[in-house]
């Protein structure tokens, strides 16, 4: 209470007001009576002078209280800005703040700034530099290929090598103890997940999760701090390495997009100069539009590492993760994939020979089904249409379910530290290794059925060896354990088990209902945790189990000799990928290409329809669900229902519009940085007549360039002619790195000899920003602006006059300059407004 009472105003006056009298007084008295010991012991004591000096003491003291008290208000400020379901040090993301707040959410400048510094560049580039920028972005493509192939090709082999370990180590020890076998499991699994939570609460909070929410963020045209950076990567690649290979119930797909993104942000910016692995060689692509194109670059090659499904991985970047698309890029993006492909094989066929381990037999995830089910029958459908129907079902749960999830971990448990990030990471490998050791030895094992000629299934398996019969806690070696065969065991040969032919009866119900309901709850628990995790692999576990669950009935319904379990199991896995993520293209085109056969393509189609029919009646897919609880704002493809009865002013009353004069002083342009954080300020000037005029916007970075360059900075208050004064600086210093936060005006120092300097801001601002009228609808500024890709859109009111109208036909210009002889057909009022003008 005493503290708060020094800080009140009230306070401070009165004590400043004494002081200031007895001062006062004393001087006076110090003045009319020389003769008094008490001015003389005065004079002595210089007590004026130490009043003083307690006074400036005291100043300090408030000036610092002050400090302090804004500081602490700042602090909750910012700490209430960030989300609910939010934490900063999961993800890196943990300022970013709900879409109607803006706080703390900076946007990327898609758009091309086409200020004279820009213009002065395009002019002395000429077609040799075009075709070398061309050429250097087909190269970097190449790179990006080659760079994600081999980080998959590294991930996998140093998961399939820990499993691979892992598994041998376990079967050789309970061939004496079951118990001592279950301890070693355990604590192999723990220090694998130990690892890489530990990697990601102290290193690289940003490589937690999937990272596919955060880089459909970026590629929406919104920054996230510390999606792209160096450590990010190499967090998402160790701790990809532990987590997958620790035995939790998540994959490494995800974190293979997030990872290919990265690779191709830090080849884009010349390496990381944080760690001093930078060449300014390849810093080519400094604008956030050259970024977006080699970010997906990087997701697609991600993906077809991921799979081995180059065509997969560019309809995945396409139908996911971009919002904005050209043909251009359609073919780099492919290329990237193929080249992805090459290098995943290449390594594929080395490894063939044993030298890479445990890795190379079936270490990448592709299953082939082609000696599956040849064909089907018409009666088939309803029952595949009732798988469609449960990963509707679902998938839809799971989403809901981990949305509540996060959030209670973000909200209570997270909030903790990062000691309980690792503590609860530890406690889910604990359980879920108990729960894949412990399950199956409940079970009873099974006799072997007759093996089938030229099939290659071997039962039992040799232990630790890849195959379908295993052998766990048997009475005879003749027997083998289902519940063992899915549960103890990687998650990539569980699926090639649920997906494999000709081993009809393999699985009871009872085991793969008990294998469904703990596989399911642990992919909920998991997700979310301090981890890399993807969830595409355990949605195909589960999608698989409950396919092959129904598949066992239809096979007994219609007692047919040619219907395969296998062909439902993998109908069920597309389907609760179709519920949860809700793609179709492009996971239609994955499935085949990883399964190899192409008769189930109009099956797959079918189950996937009808599974996103059925989860878009619920909720979002998982990525948009994830998105929207980490506060990332994503436009979405389609506007909202309400904004169609909405017109452009109406949502753009809730800011207030700073405009800045054409020549405005040093002084003012710093006070309007630290008052506001807007990112565009709109540049106006007035004509010989006095009307006002707006003759561009000039962003919030160029001007923080120019107040940190000082070479601008002129003493008269007039405007230049910005074609007669030389340009000093090139397009490429306003590009902000993609590594870092960019300038802040607090790092700026300004003497005030420069403060009273001006600056003229015409050779820096973009002359032809986008412009709407004020009545247009809001559903149609929200399709500009998303497809275009924009920062800023100007409001205006109604234009009085028109000057032109460009048709399709004023836009077909040949190279000399000249309109193309197309003629297009054009009704006569059109043709006469083509050149109409009001003046």
């Amino acid at each position: 209470m005493l503290g708060n009472e020094l800080l009140t105003p009230t306070f401070k006056v009165r004590t400043s007001l004494f002081l200031l009298k007895l001062c006062v007084h004393t001087s006076i008295t110090c003045k009319e009576t020389n003769e008094s010991k008490v001015v003389r012991f005065l004079k002595k004591s210089r007590l004026c002078d130490r009043i003083a000096k307690i006074q400036e003491l005291f100043d300090s003291i408030i000036m610092l209280s002050n400090h302090l008290h804004n500081g602490i208000e700042s602090g909750n400020l910012i700490w209430s800005r960030v989300p609910e379901s939010d934490d900063a040090s999961t993800d890196g993301v943990g300022l970013l703040s709900s879409p109607r707040d803006g706080g703390g959410v900076d946007s990327l400048d898609y758009e091309v700034i086409e200020n004279y510094a820009y213009r002065e560049e395009q002019a002395h580039r000429g077609k040799l530099y075009v075709g070398y920028y061309v050429a250097v972005k087909w190269f970097f493509s190449l790179l990006i290929g080659i760079g994600t192939g081999l980080a998959a090709v590294f991930i996998n082999l140093s998961v399939e090598n820990f499993a691979g370990w892992k598994f041998a180590l376990t079967f050789a020890i309970i061939q004496k103890s079951y118990f001592a076998g279950f301890v070693v499991y355990l604590v192999i699994n723990l220090v694998l997940v130990f690892s890489s939570a530990y990697i990601i609460t102290q290193f690289a909070p940003a490589a937690a999760g999937s990272g596919i929410p955060e880089i459909k963020g970026y590629l929406n045209g919104i920054d996230i701090p510390g999606t792209l950076l160096f450590r990010t990567l190499i967090g998402k690649i160790f701790g990809s390495i532990g987590s997958v290979g620790g035995g939790l119930a998540l994959g490494k797909e995800g974190p293979l997009v997030h990872t290919g993104a990265c690779i191709a942000s830090l080849l884009g910016q010349g390496g990381s100069t944080k760690y001093h692995l930078n060449s300014r060689w390849p810093q080519l692509f400094k604008s956030d539009r050259d970024r977006r194109d080699l970010v997906t670059c990087g997701c697609a090659a991600g993906v077809a590492a991921a799979f081995r499904a180059p065509v997969g991985g560019v309809l995945f970047a396409l139908e996911e993760v971009t919002s904005w698309w050209r043909s251009q890029l359609m073919w780099r993006v492919f290329f990237t994939s193929a080249i992805v492909a090459v290098v995943v094989r290449t390594a594929m066929g080395w490894c063939k020979s044993g030298i890479c381990g445990h890795f190379g037999g079936g270490g990448f995830i592709i299953w082939d089904v082609s000696d599956g089910q040849d064909d089907y029958y018409f009666k088939e459908l309803l029952p595949m249409a009732v798988i469609g129907v449960i990963g509707g079902l679902l998938g839809a749960l799971f989403n809901q379910l981990t949305l509540y999830m996060t959030s209670w971990r973000r909200n209570s448990l997270h909030k903790k530290g990062n000691r309980v990030k690792i503590y609860e990471a530890c406690i889910i490998s604990c359980i879920t290794s108990a729960i894949s050791f412990g399950l199956p030895l409940l079970r009873k094992c099974s006799p072997c059925p007759e093996s089938i000629p030229d099939s290659g299934i071997e039962c039992p398996r040799p232990p630790g060896m890849y195959g379908n019969y295993v052998n766990f806690y048997c009475k005879t070696d003749n027997e083998y354990n289902d519940l063992a065969t899915i549960f103890f065991n990687t998650q990539d040969d569980a699926i090639r088990n649920l997906f494999s032919a000709k081993t009809m009866r393999e699985f009871s119900a009872q085991s793969l209902l008990t294998f469904l309901a703990m596989f399911y709850t642990l992919a909920v628990v998991t997700f979310g945790t301090a981890v890399p995790a993807g969830q595409f692999v355990p949605g195909i576990m589960i999608g698989s189990t409950y396919g092959r669950l129904v598949g066992m009935f239809v096979v007994r319904f219609y007692k047919k000799l040619n219907i395969e379990e296998g062909t439902y199991a993998l109908l069920g896995a597309a389907s609760f990928l179709g519920g949860s993520m809700r793609m179709t293209v492009s996971l239609c085109v994955i499935m085949v290409e990883i399964t190899n056969n192409l008769k189930l393509l109009p099956l797959i189609m079918l189950v996937l329809l009808i599974s996103k029919a059925v989860g878009d009646a619920f909720n979002e897919g998982l990525y948009e669900v994830q998105a929207r609880l980490k506060g990332i704002p994503l436009l979405e493809s389609r506007p909202k229902y309400h904004m169609r009865q909405m017109i452009a002013k109406e949502a753009c009353q809730s800011q207030k519009v700073i405009s800045l004069p054409r020549v405005i002083r040093v002084a003012d342009v710093a006070s309007i940085l630290r008052s506001n954080k807007h990112n565009g300020f709109p540049v106006i000037d007035h004509t010989r007549s006095g009307e006002t005029l707006v003759i561009g916007l000039v962003l919030r970075s160029h001007l923080l360039v120019l107040l940190q360059s000082k070479v601008d900075f002129q003493h008269s208050p007039l405007p230049c002619d910005p074609s007669a004064r030389p340009i000093r600086h090139s397009f490429s210093e306003f590009a902000k790195p993609v590594s870092s936060k960019g300038l802040c005006i607090e790092d700026i120092h300004l003497t005030s000899d420069d403060l009273e300097m001006y600056i003229d801001l015409a050779p820096f601002l973009n002359p032809s920003p986008y412009v709407v009228p004020e009545d247009m609808s809001l559903t149609k500024v929200y399709n500009l602006f998303r497809q275009l890709g924009l920062r800023h859109l100007f409001v205006v009111p109604r234009p009085s006059r028109v000057i032109g109208l460009i048709t399709r036909k004023d836009l077909l210009i040949e190279e000399n300059g000249e309109s193309s002889a197309v003629e297009l057909q054009q009704s006569t009022s059109v043709r006469s407004l083509a050149c109409y003008s009001c003046d």
